[in-house]
């Protein structure tokens, strides 16, 4: 199911909608995103079916994903199935009778009690939303155990058009997905990896500006994708900002605020010349895991936090080798912190998750162990990683033919 150059390549070339423009700016647009050869795609893709995906090939993708992390979950916990008390399945783009959390529940032989949610539609923040469900649901359940499976489905979401804004999913959404288990039963103390310390929600739907930066959509010729304008980043920084406005004064020491303030003050009494003054967020975090959601999110999260190279390192990485898995993309970014041995006990660290809507959704989580150190899904590769470039000339070698006769085009490429 590997994306790697040759298999992009004919996916690309076999799409009628596109000319020579649009090739143009599918290269370029791959070569800069920060995506490397071994993410992975829906089977309908590979197969060449993305045109007239199947419900069945739907819910096959799913349950690989769903059913393959769920068993690991439970073999490397020692809890059976059996024993859950809250069930919450976070996949936003397809739905199925019975539904998804049915399919778990009946794959596992659940209890006839177990309590099921179904977090539709909801987009890359969903599995932090689901966090704060259950965090809540604890107050009501206690000694309870807590799933949580995050995933997306691409099979029947893959845009076969021609519109640049509807294309950028396509080169960054990939396959990928991951379960996890909250308790709050007291005896499980000892075994815990993290402790959830806050959960912060915003949602800015009430702006239309927020609201219809990222849609769901046919193009003029049918085609269903996702629509990105202009607003987005907009619409992003703005749900950064007021998210923050209510989590920092309850994480970030004293001190620092005080220092904040102080600068502020004095930065206004200037007429606000010189530079802005800044928090700084490693006073009370040690490591962040931003939504690897693309290049550009990454290096504004980076701006805006006043984060170092080192610290959104393990988002570029699971970027470039896993791709934009939606919501399960901050757990391939606190693996990769888990396989390098960054994590450290009582070290904190901040989730940052970003979706549709437009939402900004974070958590603060405290290492409970200091051996923190499985490689998971990175087993295969950690060694290779980090890659010192993100950018995939790969595309460059096997397609220079494309920017070949376009001296504007080469001279950006040249940059690179």
């Amino acid at each position: 199911m590997k994306l790697d150059t040759e298999t992009c390549g004919k996916l690309v070339m076999r799409n009628k909608n596109l000319g020579l423009n649009e090739y143009k700016f599918l290269l370029q647009t791959m070569v800069n995103a920060g995506i490397g050869e071994e993410t992975y795609g829906p089977r309908s893709v590979i197969d060449g079916t993305e045109e007239s995906p199947k419900l069945p090939d739907s819910l096959s993708e799913i349950d690989d994903i769903v059913f393959g992390t769920l068993d690991k979950l439970f073999a490397s916990t020692g809890v059976s199935p059996s024993e859950i008390d809250i069930l919450v399945v976070t996949i936003s783009m397809i739905s199925s009778v019975p539904s998804l959390p049915a399919r778990v529940i009946n794959r596992y032989k659940m209890r006839e009690d177990v309590k099921v949610f179904n977090l539709s539609g909801m987009g890359c923040s969903a599995s932090v939303i689901a966090v704060d469900l259950v965090h809540h649901l604890f107050r009501t359940y206690p000694n309870s155990f807590a799933v949580v499976v995050s995933s997306e489905s691409l099979n029947p979401n893959w845009y076969c058009g021609k519109e640049r804004s509807m294309m950028l999913p396509n080169i960054l959404f990939r396959v990928g997905g991951c379960s996890l288990l909250l308790t709050n039963k007291r005896s499980m103390k000892r075994k815990a990896l993290m402790k959830l310390k806050l959960s912060v929600r915003f949602h800015g739907g009430a702006s239309d500006e927020s609201y219809e930066s990222c849609t769901r959509m046919e193009d003029s010729q049918g085609y269903c994708g996702f629509f990105l304008t202009k607003t987005l980043p907009k619409a992003a920084a703005k749900a950064v900002a007021m998210n923050l406005r209510v989590l920092v004064p309850k994480t970030l020491p004293l001190r620092e605020l005080f220092r904040y303030a102080v600068a502020s003050f004095v930065y206004s009494r200037n007429n606000h010349k010189g530079k802005a003054p800044t928090l700084n967020m490693k006073s009370g975090f040690q490591h962040f895991c931003v939504h690897p959601g693309g290049r550009a999110v990454i290096d504004g999260m980076g701006r805006s936090l006043g984060l170092t190279e080192y610290d959104l390192e393990p988002t570029r990485m699971a970027l470039h080798r896993f791709g934009n898995t939606s919501t399960a993309g901050i757990w391939y970014v606190l693996s990769y912190m888990e396989a390098q041995r960054r994590l450290k006990k009582g070290d904190r660290v901040l989730m940052i998750s970003l979706g549709a809507g437009f939402k900004c959704n974070n958590c603060v989580w405290e290492v409970m162990k200091d051996a923190m150190d499985d490689v998971n899904v990175w087993e295969d590769c950690i060694t290779r990683y980090p890659v010192k470039f993100t950018a995939n000339t790969k595309f460059l070698e096997k397609f220079s033919w494309l920017h070949e006769s376009d001296p504007e085009l080469s001279k950006k490429f040249r940059k690179i």
